[in-house]
């Protein structure tokens, strides 16, 4: 529902866009989700059948310690019992010119391990090269949270490279740029 409000954001006003409660318009409420920038990352495994691979932005880090991380996976996805299965996992954020790679997971192209070079890490998990960070997991725990299920990593072995991350922010692939003010805060 469109409302012509103003409201007090920050130091100015911003028009109200929409708002509604999210079992009434889930549309709506993905796009509310979507002013929350997150990062593009590839979570790759290992398992019986062969490697696995998918597109993710519900990445987000737990604990430092013990190291812990954590991702979500539709119940309904083709790839959610090769996860389940698998020891461990990694999670290749993606640098800001690997569109393509994000895009090849994403829809779950059949060769898309022929597409792109990597190399076996933990548990012959594949390590996607160009990627800007590889965070190398043992699954610890599976949770269940509605129509996904949380998977909680502990990183194992990490490594991050020169680059800019691949960012998703309403609706598209967006980069990071730094601002030329004070440094940010860092959040809890």
């Amino acid at each position: 529902m469109l409302m012509e409000e103003q409201v007090a954001v920050g130091q100015g006003q911003a028009s109200l866009l929409e708002r509604g409660r999210p079992l009434d318009d889930s549309r709506a409420f993905r796009r509310c989700l979507g002013q929350y920038p997150t990062g593009v990352a590839v979570i790759t495994a290992s398992h019986d059948s062969g490697l696995v691979g998918m597109t993710v932005n519900s990445f987000a880090s737990v604990s430092l310690d013990p190291p812990l991380i954590l991702w979500s996976i539709r119940r309904e996805s083709r790839s959610v019992e090769a996860f389940q299965s698998a020891e461990h996992f990694v999670v290749n954020v993606l640098a800001h010119d690997q569109i393509e790679v994000s895009n090849w997971f994403c829809k779950g192209h059949p060769e898309k391990f022929e597409q792109v070079a990597w190399e076996a890490g933990l548990g012959g998990a594949p390590l996607i090269h160009g990627a800007v960070a590889h965070l190398e997991c043992q699954r610890v725990s599976i949770q269940e949270a509605g129509d996904h299920l949380i998977l909680i990593g502990e990183v194992k072995q990490y490594a991050h490279f020169d680059g800019k991350p691949l960012t998703f922010s309403n609706g598209e692939y967006a980069m990071t740029q730094v601002l030329p003010r004070e440094p940010a805060c860092q959040p809890n």
